[in-house]
This record gives C-alpha cells, sequence and structure tokens, in this order.
C-alpha cells in the first residue's frame, strides 16, 4: 500500500528511539477502523479511539520542516478527530529523551501520568524511559 510506504518512509526518518515503524505495522494499524490518521505532506498523526480514551500511537513531522508548528497543528486535527469519535481523554507514550516533544506536549496540557522504567532500546542498546502522558479532551 503506497499510502503505508510513505507514512514507514517519514517515520524513519523521524524516529531512532523509539525505532521507526514497517510498512507492514502501518498497514496493520491503518486497517484498524479504530485508528485515526490526519496526514499533511509534511507530517502526520495517527490515533486510536476505544471507548472513550484515545492513544495518540504516532505523530511524526518531516525533520527540515519541524520547530515551525506543523507538530502542534497536527496533534490539535487528531485530538479533535479522537473527541468527534467519542474520546474523553488522550494518552500518549514518549521517551524520557525526547525533550522536543515532550515540551510540544506539555504546552498542550498533557501532564505525565505514569513512567514505563527502561521501556525504549536505542540503537546502542542503552535503555530509555517512556513516559505516559494524558489531556482531556473536554472542551
Amino acid at each position: 500500500m503506497m499510502r503505508a510506504r510513505t507514512l514507514a518512509a517519514l517515520h524513519g526518518r523521524c524516529f531512532v528511539t523509539p525505532r521507526s515503524w514497517t510498512e507492514a505495522e502501518f498497514e496493520s494499524q491503518l486497517a484498524d477502523p479504530k485508528t485515526h490518521l490526519v496526514w499533511h505532506g509534511l507530517g502526520f498523526a495517527l490515533s486510536r479511539v476505544v471507548l472513550d480514551e484515545a492513544e495518540l500511537l504516532t505523530l511524526a513531522v518531516d525533520p527540515p520542516n519541524q520547530g515551525v508548528g506543523h507538530g502542534r497543528a497536527l496533534l490539535e486535527q487528531i485530538e479533535a478527530i479522537s473527541a468527534a469519535h467519542g474520546a474523553k481523554r488522550m494518552f500518549l507514550e514518549v521517551s524520557a529523551g525526547n525533550g522536543v516533544a515532550r515540551a510540544l506536549y506539555e504546552k498542550a496540557g498533557y501532564v505525565q501520568k505514569g513512567m514505563r522504567p527502561r521501556y525504549y532500546r536505542t540503537p546502542e542498546g542503552r535503555r530509555v524511559d517512556a513516559l505516559i502522558l494524558c489531556r482531556s479532551l473536554d472542551t
């Protein structure tokens, strides 16, 4: 599937820790009717809604275009779509070492609700914590 290939290629340019997703992983996610995608030429956001909770599965912006608001716009759009499908709150995981993403989520009102110690593995084999963040989608 061309769309899955394009998403996997962009994801590969954006992620090292956690590792980037494969084309097959994107195909599987996109086949799930609970999964929602916001995609622009410069980036995308993917969420899954189950009952009244949404999980931001991944968000990626092409590296040369990061830092100018594309991530924030994608986040706002995927939150709105998730809320329209019944989600009252959005959860996500982010690497403790990803300061740029953490700053984006903090500005958007996400707060830490938990941690998965040593959850991610870097390419060098070092372990990094995953922070579990959440925010209400109620307006």
